[in-house]
């Protein structure tokens, strides 16, 4: 009976979310409710003074990431340009240009699937439509724990209480492996788009995801995590818009790439300012740097604004969408701290242990799928389970890093097929195309994240 109230929680979220029948917002909701009485099973003490510090302090670890995902929306808004692009011939090089390299990287400055959104238009120009232009188009979402400059993983580390620059290093060697084996569903996904792939173009293709893949894991020795994915998606997609697009006019390119080259130059130059002026409420909790990514962000959105037509209407739309994503995040960290602080975490993952024995570090990477799927953000499936993943880890004798690692990899990787990023991009391409005809040609992509994660703990355990 303890164990069934314990489980209830992430039952009903889950449960809810995949019904379809129950907003992000309710479905916390109700996951909140339920945890109240798992949280009177697991602790002892009062439970008031308990919810209201654990709520206090969650309210502070989603601060960031909030501040992050709003300071990305409205990046997106100062810098979109509104007009569409003239009709151009689809062909393998552009295909993998904006779908991958150029997808990733536009992920990787803003988040919130916003690299998506630009592959699909970029492949609609193209005359590229119905469920292999979603397909086609998410794939810029394979670098999520990167994207929006890493405020999930930050989370997940904050809530596992670990370094989040070694957890992403870690979690960076089954993300490559996955870049690399994802490159013959790439050229199938080409191929369905009407579009041959000779062998010459499969060679380019293959070398320059091998060399993102290879920047993503080495960048790691010399960068700060947060600046990763920009810096090894942009450096491939040079070459790669290139070779797609060889630009006629280098000035008038090199001014619609001057936002992004200033954001990336900005980051960079923060990350080199030591011991900078912070907030830190929470003694054992990460500071909030005026260095911070989401400063950064605000700080060069709000100056490219001032030079646009109409930046007051930007701003308030972008505030305006980024209040629902915000309430959303902090309920799920909420639901995150409870769970963990209240003992409840770790019940479960001690049932789980109990249960599969030697084999329950297997389910680490089916279980962050399901969690990044189900709430469709790395953010929600670290909130969500990084906690039980965590205690799974310490309780079957994992190296600490690598059972968090593993879980923001595959959660991260879930969000990215997740049912509301892939129902969102749907109704942006509004051509009556289904998340299931969507998932239907991803299915060999998930079994690949699972792959990966079970190599990824075969080999580092």
């Amino acid at each position: 009976m303890i164990l069934v109230l314990q489980a209830a929680p992430l039952l009903l979220l889950l449960g809810l979310l995949a019904s379809g029948r129950a907003s992000p917002i309710a479905a916390c909701g109700a996951a909140l409710a339920a945890a109240i009485p798992a949280i009177l099973v697991s602790r002892d003490g009062a439970l008031l003074p308990f919810l209201a510090e654990e709520t206090l302090r969650a309210a502070w670890l989603a601060a960031q990431p909030m501040a992050v995902v709003a300071g990305g929306l409205l990046f997106h808004a100062a810098v979109d340009r509104g007009d569409a692009s003239a009709p151009r011939e689809a062909t393998a090089a552009r295909i993998f240009a904006v779908s991958l390299p150029m997808g990733v990287f536009l992920e990787s400055v803003t988040g919130f699937a916003v690299g998506a959104v630009f592959a699909l238009a970029a492949l609609r120009g193209m005359a590229v439509a119905g469920p292999v232009a979603v397909a086609l188009a998410l794939q810029s979402l394979v670098m999520v724990p990167w994207g929006g400059l890493g405020p999930g993983t930050s989370l997940g580390a904050a809530l596992a209480g670990i370094p989040a620059h070694d957890a992403a290093a870690i979690a960076a060697w089954p993300n490559a492996l996955w870049l690399v084996l994802l490159l013959p569903l790439l050229w199938w996904l080409q191929r369905r788009a009407g579009v041959a792939v000779p062998p010459r173009e499969m060679l380019a293709q293959t070398g320059l995801t091998l060399l993102m893949a290879a920047l993503l894991v080495a960048l790691h020795r010399v960068l700060p995590f947060e600046v990763v994915g920009i810096v090894a998606a942009g450096l491939v997609a040079v070459p790669a818009l290139w070779r797609a697009d060889p630009p006629r006019d280098p000035r008038a390119a090199l001014a619609a790439a001057a936002p992004y080259l200033l954001l990336t130059a900005a980051l960079l130059a923060s990350r080199a300012v030591p011991h900078p002026p912070a907030l830190r409420p929470f003694a054992d909790l990460p500071a909030f740097p005026l260095t911070h990514v989401a400063v950064v962000l605000w700080v060069v959105a709000l100056g490219w604004l001032t030079l646009r037509p109409g930046g007051v209407a930007r701003l308030r739309g972008a505030m305006a969408r980024a209040r629902r994503p915000a309430a959303t995040l902090l309920l799920y960290v909420v639901l995150g701290r409870w769970l963990a602080a209240g003992g409840v975490a770790a019940a479960l993952a001690a049932a789980l242990v109990a249960g599969k024995g030697d084999l329950a570090p297997y389910g680490i990477a089916p279980m962050g799928f399901l969690a990044g799927f189900v709430t469709g953000s790395g953010v929600g499936a670290n909130a969500a389970l990084m906690g039980v993943q965590q205690a799974l880890g310490t309780a079957t004798g994992l190296p600490p890093l690598l059972a968090p690692a593993l879980h923001n990899f595959a959660g991260a990787a879930g969000a990215g097929m997740s049912v509301g990023v892939t129902a969102m991009i749907c109704a942006v391409l509004a051509d009556g195309t289904k998340p299931v005809q969507v998932w239907r040609l991803l299915l060999p992509s998930m079994a690949l994240v699972l792959l990966c994660g079970t190599l990824a703990l075969i080999v580092m355990r």
